[in-house]
């Protein structure tokens, strides 16, 4: 087997002209012009921001204490783009999050206003909440037991305790608060 000639087969498809100079297909260029790319929320992290960033679908945002805010009352304000470049900005009252029925930011807004412990360093967050977009409301709690049951067919004990963790300061945080209880 001579390997040279297969690359040589290969360069000789795509030119060794200097500067590759090749052009696409009118078709190809037309395609490629009308792909768009989403827009990325602009974070800057400043003194009052609670938490900042995002999730694999391109939602990103950031949340801050909303003015009206108060130690009875917290209302988080998350701004950003959700995952199909749409801006947009919701208050988020977190003695009304439910994590039985949460969106990621709600849960993000929980997770930073009560200062949940981040496992790794990461996330307090079943890691299912990366591929939720805005508006995908999912029941938490039972995230978190299918990924602790998983772990454990693993044999990810330690892992799994972690989770445990996580999802019994959610549990611990909602019992506190009688709307849930």
């Amino acid at each position: 087997m001579h390997i040279g000639s297969g690359l040589n087969t290969v360069s000789s498809l795509y030119g060794q002209q200097k500067g590759n100079n090749i052009k696409a297909p009118a078709s190809a260029e037309k395609t490629f012009h009308a792909a768009e790319t989403p827009k990325v929320y602009q974070i800057f992290t400043t003194d009052n921001m609670l938490w900042t960033g995002g999730n694999g679908t391109g939602l990103s945002y950031c949340l801050k204490y909303a003015d009206e805010s108060t130690d009875e009352n917290p209302v988080v304000l998350a701004k950003g783009v959700d995952e199909n470049g749409k801006e947009f900005e919701r208050k988020i009252y977190i003695n009304d999050v439910n994590p039985s029925n949460a969106t990621v930011v709600e849960m993000r807004a929980l997770e930073a206003h009560y200062k949940v412990e981040k496992q790794g360093g990461f996330t307090s967050l079943p890691l299912e909440a990366g591929n939720m977009g805005l508006n995908d409301r999912r029941d938490f709690i039972s995230m978190f037991k299918k990924s602790i049951e998983d772990l454990k067919k693993l044999g990810k004990f330690d892992l799994s305790l972690l989770w445990m963790k996580s999802m019994d300061t959610y549990l611990n945080l909602t019992s506190s608060n009688s709307k849930y209880k």
